[in-house]
């Protein structure tokens, strides 16, 4: 554990699964919970039609948090922004920066654990990181209420223009655990959303994007680095076998791949296995929790007392 006095470092949660009988009803009850345990955020999803149809629209579960729960910030990650037109996606921005200033970040990234996905949205998944790009470039230039005209690859925009300017502007990160995705961040993006990745890892990542963005002249950049960790609390084995079952059937893939970077175990436990991270310079941590919600949230909130 370090010893080092570091800035207030952020936690937030996944949301539970919706209640069948009353989706809203259970959804408020969740974020009143996680607001009154002193939580900082809650992260919420994003996939069109995930393996078997699973998915949920990160926008508008967003717009729907931050509607509902006044103390809470919202990070989407990650937002699957090259399935989209970004002039759309800049009035929805701009739409939830008047309702709720400063309260979101905007997690986005090329995805990639299911290429149907991208596929029936009309995508080249071979596209995707290029397009992403450019969506990028266009969201940040319509943020700040001129008019533009952008010719690229994908994307084509004559005398486009977005009001009222978002205003603070609302931090762009970006995930992938690629080099392209790491430069992506470096060149466009306002810091790294990592996820399964070691500590040493996202120490490299921070070094890197700092390198590259002064590269790209981008001067001072107010980085929010952040890292996405799947976690489970109560009885170090029982703990782990609920998080492997969770795992295992959402990506189809063993949880022995992932197992080295989710903790399971006490708040205490799951803190020891954050540290390191706070060390190479994370600030905010969305944990996606698995298991009982009450366990959860009250998880979090000693994890996040422990860490600051």
């Amino acid at each position: 554990m370090s010893t080092e006095t570091v800035a207030s470092v952020k936690v937030g949660t996944s949301l539970p699964t919706l209640s069948a009988d009353d989706p809203f009803g259970a959804w408020t009850a969740a974020l009143r919970a996680r607001a009154d345990a002193g939580l900082d955020h809650v992260m919420v999803g994003d996939h069109v039609s995930f393996h078997v149809g699973f998915g949920m629209d990160g926008l508008t579960s967003a717009a729907m948090v931050l509607a509902a729960e006044p103390r809470l910030s919202v990070e989407i990650g990650i937002y699957l922004l090259a399935l989209r037109h970004p002039v759309p996606t800049a009035r929805q921005l701009a739409t939830i920066s008047e309702l709720a200033p400063g309260r979101l970040t905007l997690g986005v990234g090329v995805g990639g654990e299911d290429r149907h996905e991208i596929e029936i949205c009309g995508i080249d998944p071979a596209t995707r990181g290029a397009r992403l790009d450019e969506c990028i470039h266009v969201i940040r230039a319509l943020s700040t209420g001129e008019k533009l005209t952008f010719q690229g690859t994908h994307i084509d925009v004559a005398d486009a223009q977005i009001l009222p300017a978002i205003q603070p502007a609302i931090p762009l990160i970006v995930g992938g655990r690629s080099a392209a995705a790491v430069h992506r961040a470096g060149v466009l993006g306002d810091g790294w959303l990592g996820i399964w990745a070691s500590p040493s890892r996202f120490a490299r990542v921070v070094d890197e994007t700092a390198e590259i963005a002064a590269e790209s002249g981008r001067g001072d950049v107010s980085w929010k680095h952040a890292m996405q960790v799947w976690c489970a609390f109560g009885d170090p084995d029982v703990a782990r076998e609920r998080l492997a079952r969770s795992m295992k059937k959402l990506y189809r893939v063993p949880f022995e791949k992932f197992a080295r970077y989710s903790p399971a175990g006490s708040p205490s436990d799951v803190a020891e296995f954050l540290w390191p991270y706070v060390d190479a310079g994370c600030r905010s941590f969305n944990l996606l929790t698995v298991g009982p919600d009450a366990a959860s949230v009250d998880g979090a909130a000693e994890v996040r007392s422990l860490l600051n």
